[in-house]
């Protein structure tokens, strides 16, 4: 069972991910437009590419599992193409109103928000477009969980606009996970993940043609210090390695359990907000954080993760 243990770091490594992008979209000292950051971090995703090259080296396989090889990789097709591209096109805008929300709210707030909006609408279009993606009795059960969790946050924790964010970059989220499941449907792993990654890297660079991105892209990485470069460096690389101890424990264990475990996530955010906020010192004046909202908070997060766990498992 150590593919829970993969699963479980996989979304330990994402929670400190939401938290740290909510710091970079946030905070007054380094502050990076949504768009500009969405451009970087898809642009690094892209970047991910490099795991073909680690390929080449005789590294043998472990349980089964082995590194994307270029042997695999096939002249891609015109649906492999259209689908590589509106992978990269989902997974751009998800991440622009994502951030977006993440600067107006709390990541504890937004990212459970987001997860169970993609939870319900990958369900939708997976059970029309994809025959793997089946209705199961228990569907509606979680379903109905995620929509009241997601209505309470965004209720009692969101101004519309943040709620109308959230909720957006979740459907683009689920049109996302829909075209790259697709994707590997319609060919092999290494042949998907590589155009995918080609198209990330391609769209990313074609935004700099068109002149007002290119300026407000320009103006923001020349007023970003090497610090906060590293940051989003080194934040980009923990949400790459979550990728991939999620893939393999998908390989190595049951898909329908590593995706409940999704939930766990929120609660790991929980916790890590609940740490950095109890006690916020700034010029020897500490802010104590609200009693009345961490309960608020916990509670909304366990019914998110209950219909997580009701609705693939």
């Amino acid at each position: 069972m150590n593919w829970i243990f993969l699963a479980v770091g996989a979304q330990l490594l994402l929670a400190v991910v939401a938290v740290i992008d909510k710091y970079i979209v946030s905070d007054d000292r380094v502050s990076i437009r949504p768009f500009v950051y969405a451009f970087y971090t898809c642009l690094i995703a892209g970047a991910w590419i490099i795991v073909y090259v680690v390929g080449l080296l005789p590294i043998p396989a472990i349980g089964g599992l082995s590194i994307p090889s270029f042997s695999n990789i096939e002249h891609p097709t015109l649906v492999v193409v259209a689908f590589s591209f509106l992978a990269a096109y989902s997974f751009f805008f998800a991440l622009v109103s994502m951030f977006t929300a993440l600067r107006q709210a709390d990541a504890s707030d937004v990212v459970p928000v987001i997860g169970a909006t993609s939870a319900i609408v990958t369900f939708a279009l997976g059970h029309y477009f994809l025959e793997s993606m089946a209705f199961v009795g228990n569907m509606f059960a979680g379903m109905a969980l995620l929509v009241v969790g997601t209505f309470l946050v965004s209720k009692f924790h969101f101004t519309i606009r943040t709620a109308t964010m959230a909720i957006h970059s979740g459907i683009f989220f689920a049109i996302h996970y829909v075209v790259i499941k697709g994707l590997f449907e319609i060919t092999s792993f290494d042949n998907a993940f590589f155009w995918s990654r080609v198209a990330f890297m391609v769209f990313a660079v074609s935004l700099l043609l068109v002149p007002s991105y290119w300026c407000k892209i320009r103006e923001e990485t020349a007023g970003t210090s090497k610090k906060t470069g590293g940051l989003i460096l080194f934040n980009k690389i923990l949400a790459g390695v979550s990728t991939i101890l999620i893939l393999k424990a998908t390989e190595l264990g049951d898909v329908a359990i590593v995706q409940a475990l999704g939930g766990v996530q929120y609660v790991f955010i929980l916790i890590i907000g609940i740490v950095i906020t109890f006690t916020r010192c700034f010029g020897g004046k500490c802010e104590i954080y609200p009693q009345e909202s961490i309960l608020q908070k916990a509670i909304f997060v366990a019914i998110i993760t209950l219909g997580f766990l009701v609705l693939f498992v």
